[in-house]
């Protein structure tokens, strides 16, 4: 929102100067993004009239002027523009003058003095290009500071409105708010309705009361729709970002900057019927002022005539019915419409107008008939003609529901302490209507102020008029107390630790990953889809972040880092049913050699095993692995991840056909687990510590050679005898001596009792007790 300070300051002119001003609407919330002068700085240019233009006796195309200043005597300039001659007004530079770029001193042109310099637009910095002089009125009087003529000491501000603050899209928004800060009195125009001259109405209809609750209309007959605007509304509009096109449009934009109400003329004689409001129907077709043909659809709202329709309400009027210089008879309209009904539309044909903007945001529906009578007013000014009656219908307007603020819950929010009679003065300097209860008051908002809708919106309202930099700055006051951490939840940065002293790295990546990942890579058909993905290759939420773990790695490949060590903690997405899940993971990956470079040892790559090491000690040695298959992985070395026979993960080498996809010269190992169930960790018990010797003895059994070595340990340990402290494996063979088929397995079992030392018949009974498992279960045969 763009306007000019001398126009703020006719309708409230706080004791503040320009700065002073843009820093307390600034600090209010309506931040002023820029401040500049409307001209260049210049001095010692008045009004002047060329008395008699003479040709150079040595120059063409220059001519000698006499030039009343209003000094005593004329000056003799010496002047080329081409529109030079006797009787006009132009601006001029005397001796001393600085303008944008030069000084003006005493000089000869041509051998002939010139006192002075006749001055155009450009010149004075008023305009980009200018074909001559810049010619003034008949009503510029000479001597006259051009300054002071065309008030070029005015400053132009531009807001940063936040879209809450639709009421503030005027001048008279912004003079009310002003008015509030700083206490100044508020002089808004004085609107009375226009005198009645005749009878003629337009039948209006509003088939649709809920996009359009209130629409109001008038005929104004006899105009001049060729009648110059006033100089003064035309540097309103262009210093408002306005150009000037004719009188009656000029005066709609006016009204539109000055109420916030937009409007719209049509010419009465070219509309055919009554005016009707509805929406379009599929396929109709209208041309709109910007000369952009449009087709209609049924969700798009109409201002139509029996002929179809006439504009896009609150957006655009339609050139069939155009106010041109030829019209006689207009029809004037101010309505509001609802913002739904008019947002994104105006996007989706791909411009943007005032009128859409403010309608979007919300318009004050309580000024829908000052705003035509301001119009109304200003037209009969310029344009003269005859008003007839105002045309209104009108439907339920939205409802102001009262807001309940509590003073409690207000000098809580602020950390100061303000009294109800404070806050009721705040309350009254914005207009809002109140009643006192008990501990707060009830707040109606008025009709401008859609933003008022909850109890935070008015505590906001009451600290910026009280002030901002009002509010001290104190430190909080708390009584710290340390919170109860059990011991058997860690929290997520254990998970970081340990994995970084590992060697790994953190990344972040993002949520979403292509669809023909989530296909391709992990098998998921039915990937959650982005209405609006901020890019085509994202356009999925992802169910495993391996996704972005091989995109560093290649990315990092690419860079010459051989040896990678990588890991993230996020989430993963799934949808069930009708509903959709969200799982935290932490997922790593281990490319290269084993061991960062070093002489001590060989080099060799980091494996399964190596990567397997690290989920043990996330897992604190709880899980099980349990040969599976997954797309992503080598279907040789991958296992599912188990916790309490529960599944919480993946673990393997990357598939060879996607290394060869990501064109890998080695292999990767990637897992990934649920984040949950590692952090619960085992509470660590006492148990006393054995004074007797332990006993251990060994055991060699022959099983099948598919039989896994987990599923032997397990069952050992399933006996739970008290007396057994550990079972280990330590050896495995193959070769002469065992069946073919078969393997030897060696077990160490430690046994120890703390009340004795135990005797070779008790440790004997724990080791046919372990081998009469291993043969029931698994057909196992003692190795001798």
């Amino acid at each position: 929102m763009q306007f000019s300070e001398q126009w703020l300051r006719q309708y409230v002119d706080p004791a503040l100067d320009s700065q002073g001003l843009s820093h307390a609407l600034t600090m209010a919330g309506l931040e002023v993004e820029a401040l500049e002068p409307v001209a260049h700085a210049f001095s010692k240019v008045v009004v002047a009239e060329i008395i008699s233009a003479e040709k150079h006796p040595d120059a063409d195309r220059l001519q000698v002027c006499k030039v009343d200043v209003g000094a005593v005597e004329p000056l003799q300039i010496v002047c080329g523009a081409p529109n030079a001659r006797a009787g006009l007004r132009a601006p001029c530079a005397l001796v001393g003058a600085e303008l944008p770029g030069f000084k003006i001193k005493q000089a000869k042109v041509r051998g002939v003095a010139s006192s002075g310099m006749m001055c155009s637009a450009k010149e004075l910095g008023l305009a980009e290009e200018s074909d001559g002089l810049l010619e003034l009125g008949a009503d510029a009087r000479v001597g006259q500071d051009i300054r002071e003529l065309f008030d070029l000491d005015d400053q132009l501000f531009t807001l940063k409105l936040t879209p809450n603050r639709a009421d503030c899209l005027s001048i008279a928004g912004i003079a009310r708010d002003v008015a509030a800060l700083t206490g100044a009195p508020l002089k808004l125009p004085m609107v009375d309705p226009v005198p009645v001259e005749h009878a003629r109405q337009l039948a209006v209809s509003v088939s649709e009361p809920a996009a359009c609750p209130r629409y109001a209309g008038r005929l104004i007959e006899g105009v001049d729709a060729a009648a110059a605007t006033p100089e003064w509304m035309v540097r309103r509009l262009e210093r408002s970002g306005i150009r000037s096109i004719s009188a009656i449009v000029d005066i709609t934009n006016y009204v539109l900057l000055e109420q916030g109400q937009p409007l719209h003329a049509f010419d009465a004689d070219k509309l055919q019927g009554g005016i009707q409001v509805r929406y379009a129907r599929n396929g109709e077709d209208l041309l709109l002022l910007n000369d952009q043909q449009i087709t209609l659809n049924n969700d798009m709202l109409v201002i139509a005539d029996d002929q179809g329709p006439l504009a896009l309400a609150g957006i655009m009027g339609g050139e069939a019915s155009a106010v041109g210089d030829t019209t006689r008879n207009i029809f004037l309209e101010s309505a509001f419409f609802a913002p739904a009904v008019i947002v994104g539309k105006a996007r989706r044909l791909n411009f943007s107008t005032d009128s859409s903007y403010r309608f979007e945001r919300g318009v004050d529906f309580g000024n829908t008939l000052i705003a035509l009578e301001r119009a109304s007013q200003l037209i009969l000014e310029i344009c003269g003609g005859q008003a007839g009656p105002v045309t209104e219908v009108l439907h339920p307007l939205p409802e102001r529901q009262p807001v309940r603020l509590r003073l409690a819950r207000l000098n809580s929010v602020l950390g100061i302490a303000l009294d109800a009679t404070v806050v009721g003065a705040l309350l009254e300097r914005l207009n809002f209507k109140f009643a006192a209860m008990n501990g707060g008051f009830e707040v109606t908002p008025p009709s401008y102020r859609f933003d008022i809708e909850i109890e935070e919106d008015l505590i906001e309202e009451v600290a910026r008029l009280h002030g901002y930099d009002h509010i001290p700055a104190l430190a909080p006051h708390d009584e710290q107390h340390m919170l109860p951490v059990p011991e058997s939840k860690r929290h997520r940065n254990w998970l970081r630790d340990t994995l970084a002293a590992s060697g790994y790295q953190e990344i972040v990546s993002y949520s979403f990953v292509d669809e023909s990942w989530e296909r391709d890579f992990l098998g998921n058909a039915n990937p959650i889809g982005l209405k609006n993905p901020i890019a085509s290759n994202l356009s999925v939420m992802r169910t495993s972040l391996w996704a972005g773990l091989m995109e560093s790695l290649i990315y990092n490949l690419n860079r010459k880092q051989e040896r990678v060590r990588l890991f993230e903690i996020g989430s993963a997405y799934f949808a069930e049913d009708s509903a959709y899940r969200e799982i935290g993971r932490i997922s790593g990956l281990a490319y290269g050699s084993a061991k960062p470079e070093q002489w001590a040892s060989e080099a060799r790559e980091v494996d399964f095993f190596d990567v397997k090491a690290e989920v043990d000690r996330l897992a604190g040695g709880r899980v099980q692995y349990v040969a599976a298959q997954h797309p992503a992985l080598h279907p040789g070395q991958t296992a599912q991840i188990l916790l309490q026979g529960q599944p919480i993960g993946w673990i393997g080498k990357l598939h060879p056909k996607w290394q060869q996809h990501y064109q890998l010269p080695r292999g990767a190992v990637l897992f990934e687990l649920d984040v949950e169930p590692l952090l619960h960790a085992q509470v660590p018990s006492y148990v006393q510590v054995g004074k007797f010797p332990p006993v251990r003895r060994d055991i060699a059994v022959l099983v099948d050679e598919a039989t896994p070595i987990q599923s032997l340990l397990d069952t050992m340990r399933s006996s739970k005898n008290a007396l057994i402290n550990d079972i280990a494996l330590f050896d495995v063979y193959q070769g002469k001596g065992v069946p073919e088929g078969k393997k030897s397995l060696a077990f160490l079992v430690l046994m120890q009792d703390t009340q004795k030392t135990l005797t070779d018949a008790e440790a004997d009974a724990v080791m046919a007790e372990l081998l009469d498992l291993l043969v029931q279960r698994h057909g196992a045969a003692l190795r001798n």
